[in-house]
């Protein structure tokens, strides 16, 4: 597979996770049991994604432009920061009953 279907399949992929975990922020009723942890799961796969599409493109395609990817990097650190709140909001009512 050529470098560059190979960085186009990962930066929708990882925009998609981003959108999928700022739509479960938006809307936190979907998944009211483990709705944080998935939310911080769908914004480390979508960095994670974002990050590997731009290493690859920046190594093998000469002129690389990675705007969408770094959209999609930006959008995961949001997702992150988000969950990542709430979940840590959860996590200290556990510790102090």
């Amino acid at each position: 597979m050529p470098a560059a279907s190979v960085v186009r399949l990962l930066t929708w992929i990882g925009l998609a996770t981003g959108l999928l975990g700022g739509l479960l922020i938006a809307f936190p009723n979907v998944l009211p049991a483990g709705g944080p942890w998935v939310q911080l799961a769908l914004g480390i796969a979508t960095l994670v994604l974002a990050f590997r599409a731009r290493k690859i493109g920046i190594a093998k395609i000469d002129g690389f432009d990675g705007r969408l990817s770094l959209a999609a990097a930006l959008l995961g650190f949001l997702v992150v920061f988000f969950a990542g709140q709430v979940a840590f909001g959860i996590l200290v009512d556990v510790a102090n009953p």
